[in-house]
């Protein structure tokens, strides 16, 4: 708030003004990007001021796969990757573990973390008549180059891109994900499944969320996956349930913040 001295009647007295710039008031505001804001605001004036810092931290503001870094926090729970973060090729987080065969496909690897999370999830869900099971899990830098490449040969770059992630800036990469079925309905139908209903009340609970949801694309920079769970930690998992919002809205909003502050 600006405070303005003015006379009135030869008194001099003050007068409450607006600040300009209300961006500054978001607790996660970068003063740097103020043009950012500014000229997306422009551009999109429909969205809340929480809104538009959001997305230009995030760097929705710029093409994908520009400006691109080396994303932090690497081997935590809550390490980000999206198309403006990578992970280098010779990254290879720490502590994967097998997962045990009664709950996967076939030998996929997760951080210890997720794993125990993981196996606990469905063996819950089992218990309650249900069937979770890991079909993908952690790839390396070059299986992910593969991968993409083959997408990219059948469909084109910028159909691939919508589905699929560069190598470097795949989840995958971090172990801490999952692509799940049920065994019997191909994984691109899990949504239709009694599995996926029983995910959307209770993954959550044992720290994974799902991570490019419907509605969402926009943000995740990704076609809706209802079979791609991610670990991020119970505490996360629930706070992101209650605010409804996706894992980049958080990150920039709580982990990112928490970081730059911890350096002030």
């Amino acid at each position: 708030m600006i405070i303005s001295l003015i006379f009135i009647g030869g008194c001099m007295k003050s007068k409450k003004i607006k600040s300009e710039n209300e961006f500054e008031n978001i607790s996660y505001y970068r003063k740097q990007l103020n043009d950012r804001y500014l000229n997306y605001q422009e551009k999109n004036p429909s969205l809340s001021i929480e809104d538009i810092v959001t997305h230009v931290n995030i760097g929705l503001d710029q093409p994908y796969y520009t400006n691109t870094k080396e994303t932090p926090f690497l081997n935590t729970n809550y390490i980000l990757s999206n198309k403006y973060l990578y992970m280098s090729e010779s990254y290879i987080p720490n502590n994967l573990e097998q997962i045990d065969s009664s709950y996967t496909s076939g030998k996929r690897l997760l951080v210890r973390d997720a794993r125990l999370a993981f196996e606990q999830m469905a063996q819950d869900a089992k218990t309650q008549g249900y069937t979770i099971r890991a079909m993908s899990a952690y790839r390396s830098y070059q299986y992910q180059k593969d991968l993409y490449q083959r997408y990219v040969d059948q469909d084109g770059v910028e159909t691939a891109d919508t589905y699929s992630a560069r190598p470097g800036f795949s989840e995958h990469q971090t172990g801490l994900v999952v692509d799940v079925d049920n065994k019997e309905t191909i994984y691109t139908k899990f949504e239709t499944t009694k599995e996926f209903l029983w995910m959307r009340e209770n993954a959550h609970h044992y720290g994974f969320i799902l991570r490019y949801p419907k509605g969402k694309e926009q943000i995740t920079g990704y076609t809706y996956e209802s079979w791609h769970y991610r670990y991020v930690g119970v505490e996360i998992a629930k706070k992101m349930k209650e605010l409804d919002i996706t894992f980049d809205e958080y990150y920039t909003r709580y982990i990112e913040t928490k970081k730059e502050n911890s350096q002030e």
